[in-house]
């Protein structure tokens, strides 16, 4: 498989079933361009994590770190942030026991977003002055799938306003790339009054939060999928395509590498440990849609 990806050599990349990978992009190769989807999380997946041992925002952490916050309000955020993260990555603790308590994180962080009257113009800015980096090779990423007429299913726990001027700002938001996210809604004055339902949490990427919205059955045909994402959550959100019939699960283990690495390879087919690109991405896809 190395020959025909090179990428896959990458001292990165981790695969407890180097037979079974081989046999899935094999698959995604014959079933053609025309069958393939790419179903992607935002924070962490496409955006990086760290760059020069600092750590990178997420589309969260731009709104909660930015001059449109009061010191107060930025204090109250990252309480909760050191009071839930740790709980999020917890491997000890059950989905059932997480569940609730990412709701109400969310909730939570949402309701002190709206007591800081953010305005819709000033969303530009604030990404523009943040840290915020889509992982290297993401332009080659972005024009191969657009290129190829392959929809990007964007599938994100964050706050989709941010995220969508992260890409546009990239110059990588094509036709063929949707996003569901956590969405602001907008008083006519362009003052943030509350967010759009249903909420996306870490742990409900999944048909429940996307019932109604009919993306994956437009696309029924499409049932070769690669999918891609940083946590457990993740794994789950191809949950509502109709029929798939190949799946290539690519996880990228950013943090505490050593005691998750083996939950992630019991659920990823590739794991990528401590990769700031989507270089392994790129040389799969490359291959898929090589004729």
């Amino acid at each position: 498989l190395c020959l025909q990806v090179p990428e896959l050599e990458k001292a990165t990349v981790r695969i407890r079933q180097p037979e079974r990978v081989r046999e899935i992009i094999q698959s995604l190769r014959e079933q053609g361009v025309a069958k393939l989807q790419v179903i992607s999380d935002f924070d962490m997946t496409l955006s990086r994590f760290g760059c020069n041992g600092r750590r990178c925002p997420t589309s969260h952490n731009i709104l909660d770190n930015s001059r449109v916050i009061s010191e107060d309000g930025k204090k109250k955020l990252k309480d909760l942030l050191h009071y839930y993260y740790p709980i999020e990555i917890d491997p000890n603790r059950t989905l059932e026991e997480k569940c609730p308590l990412m709701v109400e994180w969310w909730t939570k962080a949402h309701e002190l977003l709206v007591q800081q009257k953010i305005h819709k113009s000033d969303i530009a800015q604030i990404v523009r002055e943040s840290e915020a980096m889509l992982r290297y090779g993401h332009r080659d990423f972005f024009d191969q799938l657009h290129k190829n007429n392959i929809p990007l299913f964007i599938f994100s726990a964050g706050v989709g306003d941010i995220l969508e001027e992260i890409i546009r700002q990239a110059n990588v938001f094509y036709s063929n790339v949707n996003v569901v996210s956590n969405y602001m809604d907008f008083n006519d004055d362009g003052v943030l009054t509350h967010f759009k339902g249903p909420l996306i949490h870490i742990y409900n990427k999944n048909n429940t939060v996307l019932q109604g919205t009919g993306y994956f059955e437009q696309l029924s045909t499409r049932t070769s999928i690669i999918l891609l994402g940083d946590s457990m959550g993740d794994l789950t959100m191809a949950d509502g395509v109709p029929r798939v019939e190949n799946i290539l699960k690519i996880g990228f283990l950013n943090d505490k590498v050593e005691e998750r690495r083996g939950k992630y390879l019991d659920s990823y087919d590739i794991v990528l440990e401590s990769d700031e690109t989507l270089d392994v991405v790129n040389g799969i896809l490359r291959y898929i849609l090589t004729e």
